[in-house]
């Protein structure tokens, strides 16, 4: 074992555990509060989300349920935590086989109260369209806490609608309410325009944005790409079965709707890219990056495509004129500075998280690499005036002293990360599931942030016992949202 039994598997069916949630002691929360975004309860702190989408609930198999640890002056605490399934008391549907409640989250005030609000992908739902029709549905902020919701977006026939990858939120058209931007027929863009009532009404139509290829979208993510502050949507997507030919795609946010453009090497060509998505400003000129990872190897394009051994990461700089591919920067475990060694399988690129972890006002990035031997493993790049660096890179894993556990195969430690700065110090955390761990139960892992980085030191680790949820195949830590 490799968490202590205390970790281990709990028996019964999911329920909301009697844990108690820090309350605003004002009944209105500080709008301008710094971390609004993530902070569900208005408290001034962010907090994390981790889905368990493969998770028995109530005897359903793969009805799956999301975990909610709120941020404090001391950090992320497990002992106030929510765990919401569509059993859950004000959660629109019931727990179904199948449903992969939790298959992505994101977080922003759709209702513009003040508290952050998280919105749940559940790709597996059916739904009157259809089997695996997927639907998308938000569970409302507040003083206390998520409660409540409504069903926003429910997809097509096997559409998968909310599905791991294919959900995000920002302010797409400029009016200053929170969009939520979902893929429907594989690659075009479905774009829920706020602002949001609490019924889930908005006052404007929903809006089909086609893509510029019949591709496949493998991930989104949403962010101010050129400064003109209006959110960006970027999505890496891949034109073939066997993972070839991957390339990277944005839609740039204006007044008039989303426009989409691919993004070209210094060869004129299109970029390269891959299955995993993050935004940040790491150079800190204020327009944020792009940070693509490309963790799965072995297709006909790594033969004339860098760094693809182990897997690898490009960093891609925000400007005026929106991501410059042709000043990318290519990182991978063989990089100079970077600690490990490129292996086939190391998944490099797999997880990745894009913020400040030491303070200095430069976005970092933080990749996991589940493949390393023996059990995965985290590392974290600092950001510089140039983009990331290996000098200064560090690396993270069940093995390593300070952290709880020991490394097996199969424990996937890092195929999901999330950078999220819970104490409210400017420095971030570095959380990371490993959906493997202990014959698939999964657990996720919390390590500080400090001015010299992550450090292994008061770092902690939390499982199905914690949560007071079923162990057995839930894939705890699958993903991380904030």
């Amino acid at each position: 074992m490799t968490l202590a039994t205390t970790l281990a598997l709990a028996a019964g069916a999911l329920a909301l555990p009697a844990v108690a949630v820090p309350a605003q002691a004002a009944p209105a929360p500080a709008v301008s509060g710094k971390h609004l975004h993530d902070d569900f309860n208005g408290d001034g702190y962010a907090d994390l989300a981790v889905t368990a989408p493969s998770a028995t609930v109530s005897g359903q198999q793969g009805a799956g349920y999301v975990a909610v640890v709120y941020g404090s002056a001391s950090g992320l605490k497990t002992s106030t935590r929510q765990v919401l399934s569509q059993n859950s008391a004000g959660v629109p549907g019931s727990a179904e086989a199948g449903d992969r409640f939790g298959s992505a989250v994101a977080t922003a005030d759709l209702d513009r109260d003040g508290y952050a609000d998280l919105v749940v992908g559940a790709g597996g739902e059916d739904t009157s369209a259809g089997p695996d029709a997927g639907s998308v549905v938000v569970l409302w902020g507040g003083a206390k806490g998520l409660s409540g919701g409504v069903t926003l977006a429910g997809g097509t026939e096997y559409g998968a609608l909310g599905d791991r990858g294919r959900l995000t939120v920002g302010d797409v058209d400029g009016n200053g309410a929170p969009d939520v931007v979902t893929v429907v027929n594989a690659h075009d863009l479905r774009v829920l325009n706020g602002p949001f009532g609490r019924n889930g009404a908005t006052t404007h139509a929903s809006e089909l944005v086609t893509g510029p290829f019949d591709s496949r979208v493998l991930d989104l993510a949403a962010g101010d790409l050129d400064g003109d502050g209006i959110t960006d949507i970027a999505a890496a997507e891949n034109d073939g079965d066997e993972w070839d030919a991957r390339h990277v795609v944005y839609w740039t946010g204006t007044h008039d709707g989303l426009l989409p453009y691919t993004l070209v090497s210094g060869a004129g060509t299109g970029l390269q890219g891959g299955e995993h998505l993050a935004v940040g400003d790491v150079n800190r000129d204020g327009y944020a990056d792009l940070v693509v990872g490309r963790a799965v190897e072995g297709a006909d394009s790594d033969v004339d495509t860098p760094l693809a051994k182990g897997g690898r990461i490009a960093w891609i700089p925000g400007t005026a004129k929106g991501p410059d591919g042709t000043k990318a920067v290519l990182v991978n475990l063989d990089t100079a500075g970077v600690p490990g060694t490129a292996e086939r399988g190391s998944g490099f690129g797999t997880g990745l998280s894009v913020a400040d972890i030491d303070g200095d006002h430069y976005a970092d990035i933080a990749v996991g690499a589940p493949g390393i031997s023996p059990g995965g493993r985290v590392i974290t790049l600092p950001g510089t005036a140039k983009g990331p660096t290996g000098s200064g890179a560090k690396m993270f894993g069940q093995d390593t002293t300070g952290v709880p556990g020991t490394g097996e195969p199969g424990d996937a430690f890092g195929s999901a990360v999330r950078l999220v700065d819970a104490d409210g110090d400017g420095r971030a955390e570095l959380a990371v599931g490993a959906p493997g761990e202990n014959a698939k139960a999964g657990a996720v892992w919390v390590l500080r942030g400090t001015t010299r980085g992550i450090t292994p030191s008061g770092s902690f680790s939390f499982a199905s016992g914690t949560l007071g949820t079923v162990a057995a195949g839930g894939a705890l830590g699958a993903g991380l949202g904030s």
